[in-house]
Formats: C-alpha cells, sequence, structure tokens
C-alpha cells in the first residue's frame, strides 16, 4: 500500500554518449545548474567526489527559491548515486541512474519526496505534481544535449 506521506517521480532520457561520459557530467556538480532549470548548484564539502559529498542547490526566480541540501549516500560509478535531502522543506532520495542503450545510454532520474506540510502537503501534491514531472523532463532532456558535448578530462 503506498505511503500518502512520500511522492515517487521518475524521469528519463536518451543521451548518444558513453554511461562514463554522462556519468561525468552529471557528477559535475558546479555545472548542474546548466541543465536543471532555474537552479544554482555548488559543492558544500571538502569532498567532492563519492560517498559524503554535500552539495546545495537553490531552485527558483530572482531573490525567491527554495534551498536544498544534499549529501551522496549511495555511489556506483558510472552507474548509480543517490543523494539524501537534508534540508528543512525538501526531505528524501534523489536518485540518479546511467545504464547502456545502443548507441549511448539512458539516464534516469528519480525523487523519492517525503511530502512537507503534513495533510495540506499530501492534499497539494496532486497540484505540484505535474508541475514537477514537467520541470524534472525538461531538465533531463537539456542534460542529454549537455552531457553529449561534455569534455571530460580523457577527451580534452
Amino acid at each position: 500500500m503506498p505511503d500518502a506521506r512520500r511522492a515517487e517521480v521518475i524521469v528519463g532520457v536518451r543521451v548518444s554518449a558513453p554511461p562514463e561520459r554522462v556519468w561525468a557530467a552529471l557528477t559535475d556538480w558546479a555545472r548542474q545548474g546548466e541543465w536543471i532549470l532555474l537552479t544554482k548548484v555548488r559543492p558544500s564539502s571538502t569532498t567532492r567526489t563519492g560517498l559524503g559529498t554535500e552539495i546545495e542547490a537553490v531552485t527558483g526566480l530572482g531573490r525567491f527559491g527554495v534551498r536544498d541540501t544534499m549529501r551522496v549516500t549511495e555511489w556506483d560509478p558510472p552507474w548509480l548515486c543517490t543523494m539524501q535531502h537534508t534540508g528543512q522543506l525538501i526531505r528524501g532520495r534523489g536518485i540518479f541512474e546511467v545504464s547502456v542503450r545502443p548507441g549511448g545510454s539512458w539516464f534516469s532520474w528519480t525523487e523519492d519526496l517525503d511530502l512537507p506540510f503534513g495533510v495540506i502537503g499530501r492534499a497539494g501534491w496532486p497540484l505540484v505534481a505535474p508541475l514537477t514531472r514537467w520541470g524534472l523532463q525538461r531538465s533531463v532532456n537539456r542534460f542529454a544535449t549537455f552531457a553529449e558535448s561534455y569534455n571530460t578530462p580523457d577527451a580534452g
């Protein structure tokens, strides 16, 4: 039986690049704002890669935004990265998965969220969910273009 206090959104996109390039582009934390809509991202820990890495994202327009802090809790390059949302408003997990597909890769982004604000959050989720799904899908579509042209250190 589904938990009404939780919400899950899954989006994905085909990327015409090998998994290693997709992974490198995906985990370039400081550049995630180039493909995640209306979001600025920065690493916030001395650890920049792997378990324990912390990042901070602010999503919004102008001076109005939502702060989202995260910590890497699963790390299996180039296939899986799970982030635990650790902020006051955004809680739950973000999961990035990469798999091999003919001619490239598949990138999947899952948000498994704890809905905030109790009964009000649960009642409001059906209104917010389509916009959330649209924004995440638009972001992964932008990611495909970003990753396909991403220059890894090995690629020069």
